[in-house]
């Protein structure tokens, strides 16, 4: 583990494809004066762990307005209580399909640029992780044969292909809410401003176009086995107070497997995106 000062953020890598921590106070962290240096690291590293901050929803919102444009959910709430229970979040049934690796926001214009994640309640120990995987290192990772075959490919994403992973055999009335929520086309390589490039795969891509179906499938699969395949990816064990950021822009995230009965419960806020994926 290498240990760098940037100016006043006191960080360490975890890796140097993906993956910090943070250790300056809370009160500097708040304070707005570290935002720029923190935004720089997200970009080199996609993910930033800042143990036991123990931030209450104010302060979260708070250090989430430093970082960006502050996006409210859909449901117009500032922090996103993701719990499997339904009485705690009325979306508890869709979240199921976040045990498999995906990214944020994939049918907005422009898709959510980071997002901010606080441990409340845990699930029992070495369940309930979270795990991600860096799509921009993967990308640089690939054969210049392989970059030149995915220039072009674009693939349809939606809510259906997501909660297929989840309930393989729907009923038709269940499947038409599904189609309803749309689809979109998206380019497999997200060229971005900054002139970097990252994949653009997950659970909500179904199938390339202009492909056999299968073959689509095919490539799809293996472009997220090597993308989360462990030089790209970070696990994250939670600890109650942890606060975790990443770049929804170039980083897919899962959590892994935990008894939705348990009670765990993380708070969530985000920041707007502001580039589409091109």
């Amino acid at each position: 583990m290498t240990t760098m000062e940037q100016s006043r953020l006191r960080c360490e890598l975890v890796k140097s494809t993906i993956g910090a921590r943070v250790l300056n106070t809370k009160e500097e962290l708040l304070s707005g004066a570290l935002a720029e240096e923190i935004m720089d690291l997200l970009e080199q590293c996609g993910v930033i762990v800042f143990p036991q901050l123990n931030l209450t929803d104010d302060e979260q919102v708070a250090f989430t307005n430093t970082l960006g444009k502050f996006a409210h959910e859909l449901r117009g709430e500032a922090v996103y209580k993701i719990s499997l229970d339904p009485s705690v979040t009325a979306t508890a049934d869709y979240l199921n399909a976040a045990f498999f690796w995906h990214f944020d926001g994939f049918m907005s214009p422009m898709p959510i640029r980071a997002s901010v994640m606080s441990a409340k309640v845990l699930s029992p120990a070495g369940t309930g992780n979270t795990e991600f995987a860096n799509t921009y290192a993967a990308y640089e990772a690939l054969s210049d044969e392989d970059k030149a075959h995915l220039a072009d490919l674009r693939a349809v994403h939606a809510l259906a292909a997501t909660q297929l992973d989840v309930y393989p055999e729907p009923s038709y009335k269940q499947w038409q809410q599904w189609r309803a929520v749309g689809r979109k086309e998206l380019p497999l390589v997200w060229t971005h401003r900054s002139g970097r490039k990252s994949l653009v795969i997950g659970n909500s891509a179904h199938n390339i176009l202009d492909y056999d179906p299968l073959d689509g499938e095919e490539l799809l699969v293996r472009l997220r086995d090597f993308a989360t395949s462990d030089q790209f990816t970070y696990l994250h064990e939670w600890t109650v107070g942890d606060c975790v950021l990443w770049d929804n822009t170039g980083t897919l995230h899962r959590a892994t497997r935990y008894d939705p009965t348990c009670g765990r419960v993380l708070h969530r806020t985000k920041i707007e995106g502001d580039e589409p994926i091109v």
